[in-house]
């Protein structure tokens, strides 16, 4: 069997079709739709093909158009919008079935010096305290539909340890606030916009079912539906996917079918590295 952050990296190798459109492939899923964070990161993988070496991304946002097709190729075409003395900004446009189905803007920079501040960890315990992954997925798997079962206990490339779990069968109503220590499951090697890209597609993980706590709902019903529909990703320092972080998060409002959902990303020695930002879709289909 592959190693899944092996598959993950080989996922994030970009085939070059032309200048400035790129190809991306999908893994192997029984889901329907490809995973957001997957385009997310593949996306920023496309912008950093055309920028120079000096500058490091400092920001993205993106907006998911359409469900992706997990059984074709996704197309990246990269706009250079803007290369300046500083910064240079580029926009990324996905493509399946003739259509854009996400689209993302970031912007890089050459490293400068400046003010520095950041607020602190929060204090939780810390992911040796914790049960592993695959300990909690063990613990329920045959509490769980077949199809929902095998997804559930594959091999996956980023370890999450929740602080303040949700009991996925029967959740009760919390505070809109949850904490998750995730890492990759084997090294991952020192490039910068790797363990960027890395960093983005983990973002995705977790953090829009922080908008649903405060209702006592799991994915695991079937009776929610939930979707990514944008999503605000800056870096502060450089990362290393294969230390530990602390992915804090917490969801400030849901209305009108949205939730809203905030995370900071931490070390385990309290450096904040990442702040998160995304707006989700969640129906509740009680029939």
């Amino acid at each position: 069997m592959t190693d899944a952050v092996e598959d993950l990296i080989s996922l994030l190798d970009l085939e070059v079709i032309e200048q400035n459109l790129f190809r991306g492939h999908n893994p192997e899923v029984t889901w329907q739709r490809v995973f957001g964070g997957q385009v997310i990161a593949q996306a920023l993988v496309a912008a950093y093909r055309t920028v120079p070496d000096d500058r490091i991304c400092h920001s993205l946002h993106a907006y998911f158009i359409r469900p992706g097709d997990p059984h074709i190729p996704i197309l990246y075409e990269v706009d250079r919008a803007r290369d300046g003395r500083s910064f240079t900004t580029r926009r990324v446009v996905a493509i399946q079935h003739g259509k854009q189905i996400f689209n993302l803007a970031a912007s890089f920079q050459i490293q400068e010096d400046g003010f520095e501040h950041q607020i602190d960890m929060p204090d939780v315990a810390m992911p040796e305290a914790l049960p592993t992954d695959r300990e909690r997925r063990e613990k329920i798997a045959d509490k769980l539909p077949e199809a929902i079962a095998t997804h559930f206990a594959r091999p996956r490339p980023i370890e999450i340890r929740p602080v303040n779990p949700q009991d996925f069968i029967n959740p009760q109503k919390a505070e809109p606030f949850q904490d998750v220590w995730m890492r990759a499951t084997s090294p991952v090697p020192d490039d910068i916009r790797l363990n960027q890209a890395m960093l983005a597609y983990a973002s995705d993980m977790t953090l829009l079912d922080t908008c649903s706590r405060p209702h006592g709902v799991s994915w695991v019903s079937g009776k929610l539906q939930s979707a990514s529909l944008d999503h605000a990703l800056w870096f502060h320092h450089p990362v290393k996917m294969d230390d530990w972080l602390l992915y804090a998060q917490d969801a400030p409002s849901a209305q009108g079918a949205r939730g809203f959902n905030r995370g900071s990303i931490y070390t385990r020695e309290g450096k904040l590295i990442a702040s998160v930002a995304q707006e989700g879709l969640v129906r509740y289909h009680d029939d």
